[in-house]
């Protein structure tokens, strides 16, 4: 993840003049993420494309917007200087002590 912020912030810092403000990089990471859920829902849902593309061309778009989505978590974690290779490890270490037991005993996911 800090090679991703890093890849990014120089990015910014050499095309993009500045970053954008929070609120702006905020409303773009939920524009981002209902694209992702347009073509998750079309690909793996009971919707469909108007165009119909193949299942390749239907992977690459996933793919397009999740990378899309990357790029703008890295942008508000640099300009909020939030580490998120710490984060996620924070996150990992939390959810860990939480739900170590909890899944291994729903039944509902051994069916």
């Amino acid at each position: 993840m800090n090679s991703m912020q890093q890849a990014v912030d120089l990015w910014i810092k050499q095309y993009g003049i500045r970053y954008f403000n929070e609120m702006t990089n905020t409303l773009i990471l939920v524009e981002e993420v209902g694209e992702l859920a347009r073509h998750i829902s079309r690909t793996y849902g009971e919707q469909s494309y108007k165009n119909f593309p193949d299942q390749d061309k239907s992977q690459e778009m996933i793919r397009e917007e999740l990378a899309d989505i990357q790029f703008v978590l890295c942008c508000l974690a640099n300009q909020m200087q939030i580490d998120l290779d710490a984060a996620m490890q924070e996150s990992l270490s939390k959810k860990t002590k939480r739900d170590k037991d909890r899944h291994s005993k729903n039944p509902k996911l051994l069916a």
